[in-house]
C-alpha cells in the first residue's frame, strides 16, 4: 500500500537536503555498501567500505555511485530530528521509537531482495528522487529462492523491470507480487515478513519507521530470526564458509523445484 498524504505536513519534507544533513552529522562515519551480492565469507549485514557520510553524500549528489546505507540511525547522532515527523500510531501501535532509519543510495545502487530479519511493519518514506521497489508476500518464498537460515533470496532481481532471469531461475515466472515507484513523499507500508528488492533511480534517501507485530507469535518469530536465525548463519559462515555458501543456493534450488512440481501437477 502507498500512503500519499502521510508525509505532506512534515516539516522533513522540506527540510530535510543533502546540504542539511552534510551541516548536522557530515563527519559522522557510515558503513557503506556495494551493488555485489555477499561472498561465502560475508557476515549478515557486513560493510563492504566506511567513509564519512558527507563525503558519501557529496559522490551521491554528483553520481551515479552504486553505493548505499542502509540501517543508519541518524537520529543518536541528532535527537533533535524527531521533532521534524509525526509518528503514525493512528494506524499501527507498537512503534521502535527509538530506531527510525535512514536509507541513502546513489543512481543505480540496488537493495538485493529480502525481507527485514526482525519482521517489523514498516512505514517506508521516500525523500528525494525515486526507487523502483518490487514487493511480494512471505508465502511466494519458495519461488524466488529462500536461502535456509537467511532471509535473502539466490535468485537475481536485477533490472527485473526490463528482463526476468528465469533463465537460471525458472521458478521467479510462478511467483507473484507487486511493483511501483516511490516519488518523494510516498510512504510504502510493508507488512512484517514481506520480501522487497529496490533499486534507486536517482541518488535518493528515506526513512523507515517500524513497528513490532501485535502478536505473541509475531514477537517470538521475530527474535527468533535476530538471535537464533541470524547468529546460525554467521556461524556457518565463520566455520565453514565455502560449503555453507554452496549449500544454502542448493537448497534454494531445490525448493524451488518442488514449488514448481506442485504447479504443474
Amino acid at each position: 500500500m502507498i500512503i500519499t498524504g502521510l508525509s505532506k505536513a512534515w516539516p522533513a519534507r522540506g527540510k530535510w537536503t543533502w546540504d542539511y544533513f552534510k551541516s548536522i552529522v557530515g563527519d559522522t562515519t557510515v558503513g557503506v555498501y556495494n551493488n555485489e551480492r555477499a561472498g561465502a565469507k560475508t557476515l549478515v549485514n557486513g560493510a563492504d567500505d566506511y567513509i564519512r557520510f558527507a563525503d558519501y553524500l557529496d559522490m551521491v549528489q554528483q553520481g551515479p555511485v552504486k553505493l548505499r546505507i542502509f540501517l543508519f540511525n541518524l537520529f543518536q547522532h541528532v535527537p533533535q530530528l524527531v521533532n521534524d515527523f509525526t509518528w503514525p500510531d493512528f494506524l499501527v501501535k507498537g512503534f521502535l521509537k527509538k530506531y527510525p532509519m535512514l536509507f541513502v543510495g546513489g543512481a543505480g545502487s540496488v537493495a538485493h531482495m529480502h525481507y527485514d530479519i526482525d519482521l517489523s511493519h514498516i512505514f517506508h518514506t521516500q525523500f528525494i528522487g525515486r526507487k523502483r521497489v518490487l514487493l511480494l508476500e512471505n508465502n511466494q518464498s519458495e519461488f524466488i529462492y529462500r536461502m535456509p537460515m537467511t532471509v535473502e533470496s539466490a535468485a537475481n532481481f536485477v533490472n527485473w523491470a526490463e528482463q526476468l532471469d528465469e533463465t537460471n531461475f525458472p521458478a521467479l515466472q510462478y511467483a507473484r507480487g507487486y511493483t511501483t515507484i516511490l516519488e518523494h513523499g510516498d510512504t510504502l507500508f510493508m507488512p512484517g515478513g514481506y520480501w522487497h528488492h529496490m533499486e534507486y533511480m536517482d541518488g535518493g534517501f528515506a526513512m523507515s519507521l517500524r513497528a513490532l507485530d501485535q502478536s505473541l507469535a509475531g514477537k517470538l518469530n521475530g527474535l527468533y530470526h535476530i538471535a537464533g536465525l541470524r547468529s546460525m548463519n554467521n556461524l556457518l559462515i565463520k566455520m565453514a564458509p565455502e560449503w555453507w555458501y554452496h549449500y544454502k543456493r542448493k537448497v534454494a534450488n531445490q525448493r524451488a523445484e518442488k514449488a514448481m512440481k506442485r504447479i504443474l501437477a
